[in-house]
């Protein structure tokens, strides 16, 4: 299956550099490109591709508003790149629903890994933000609203094993796997389970699954 990806990034060299590397991936196909927030949005409703790779310092509408926008709508999975590993930029991208966040002195292998692993419905995350990230939000002792406890005891009950999954850092594959189902049927589960609770990434489930304490 062939990843169709839209690029968001500001500065043109750069954009021109991802676009290089994304264009040699034989499942990877680069249909859009965006200068900056408002453009990447037009492009992800226009073109519903797999993946946004959005920037977050972009004029007119920042990568955060962009990502929100993009996500509320389901047009598209959003891997957030940036230079800047800040808090307000992680934070605010996830609780934005973005499915991974990733720094820009990765490697090409890495950058076109994020891309698929998104598109498959998975998260990912940079390795220098996940430490902090756990620290700050996942604490079992985290209070957890009423409606969400509710929402959360009305899913079936494989549904609460794929979150507590989820809540582990499984991927599909590795869900499917350990409870001896599909990776279609996994997939299936994920998007119901995020449906059901609300929620705009896998990122979000997970930290909600560690939050109520969810074990496998």
């Amino acid at each position: 299956m062939t990843i169709r990806v839209v690029v968001a990034e500001d500065q043109a060299a750069v954009r021109a550099a991802l676009v290089m590397i994304l264009r040699a991936e034989p499942d990877v196909e680069v249909v859009g490109q965006a200068a900056d927030g408002e453009e990447a949005v037009r492009l992800a409703l226009e073109l519903r591709p797999d993946v946004v790779l959005m920037d977050v310092q972009m004029p007119r509408l920042d990568g955060v508003s962009a990502t929100r926008q993009v996500v509320a709508a389901g047009a598209a999975q959003v891997l957030v790149l940036t230079t800047f590993d800040l808090d307000e930029y992680v934070y605010g991208a996830l609780r934005a629903g973005a499915a991974g966040f990733l720094l820009k002195d990765l490697e090409a292998d890495t950058l076109v890994e994020g891309i698929r692993t998104v598109a498959r419905g998975d998260g990912m995350l940079a390795p220098s933000v996940t430490r902090r990230l756990i620290g700050t939000f996942a604490r079992p002792d985290r209070p957890v609203g009423p409606d969400t406890r509710e929402a959360v005891a009305a899913l079936t009950a494989r549904e609460r094993e794929v979150l507590a999954c989820v809540g582990a850092g499984l991927s599909n594959g590795e869900i499917a796997q350990r409870l001896e189902m599909a990776e279609a049927t996994t997939k299936t589960h994920v998007s119901r389970i995020l449906a059901k609770l609300r929620l705009r990434s896998r990122v979000q489930a997970a930290i909600l699954a560690q939050d109520l304490g969810l074990t496998i």
